[in-house]
């Protein structure tokens, strides 16, 4: 299967440069590109991408208010927000709105290419560690933590064992032996988690997890 992808950035020297990158993969095709966020949503419509890389800083509409657009339609693509690491005010506003993940823009080649896969696929592109590092240092201000642990706890009780075992960064796993099930159940699990909390990929379950304060305490 073909992966389809929409370009969104400002720097047409950027674009260019990831449209070389992933036209070299046989399995990517980059159908569009946009500089501005405010196109984006005509050019989804026309051009069903699966995977949109979004730049965050653009005149006009940026892309940070561009994906919480796009993540509110129906059947939207998946988002991979394009940025540095020190922007991560503006990395986390990305993935509450439901963005798959973020790369950065010095990322090698054949790392972006895999990062367009993995997300087509359903999977975020953030490592364990990087998922711990980012959301450990910044949930803390503006959470309502009240409002999270009421969703953790409509969720049934080895449900919200994942959901926290995902807000500690673990992955399927390591998730299947600390609870002691399957790698097929533990997807199915978290399949679960997002449906029942509307949740649009496991990034929000742990930054979820991360709000209601309950990683620390019951690590």
């Amino acid at each position: 299967m073909t992966i389809r992808v929409l370009l969104v950035d400002d720097d047409p020297l950027v674009r260019a440069g990831l449209r070389l990158m992933l036209g070299a993969a046989p399995d990517l095709r980059v159908v569009g590109e946009a500089a501005d966020g405010a196109e984006v949503g005509a050019l989804v419509a026309r051009l069903a991408p699966d995977v949109v890389l979004m730049d965050i800083r653009m005149p006009g509409t940026d892309g940070l208010t561009a994906t919480e657009a796009l993540r509110a339609a129906p059947d939207p693509p998946e988002v991979v927000v394009l940025t540095t690491f020190h922007a991560d005010d503006q990395v986390l506003r990305a993935l509450r709105a439901g963005a798959a993940g973020y790369v950065l823009k010095d990322t090698p080649p054949a790392e972006i290419v895999e990062a367009v896969r993995r997300v087509a696929a359903g999977d975020p592109v953030l490592s364990p560690a990087v998922t711990r590092r980012l959301i450990g240092t910044l949930t803390s201000a503006g959470r309502d933590t009240r409002r999270a642990r009421r969703r953790l706890d409509s969720l049934a009780e080895r449900e919200r064992e994942v959901a926290v075992a995902v807000g500690r960064g673990l992955s399927n796993a390591e998730i299947a032996a600390a609870l002691y099930l399957s790698v097929p159940t533990v997807k199915a699990y978290v399949s679960r988690v997002l449906t029942k909390l509307e949740l649009n990929n496991r990034v929000q379950i742990a930054l979820l997890a991360q709000d209601a304060g309950v990683i620390d305490r019951e690590s």
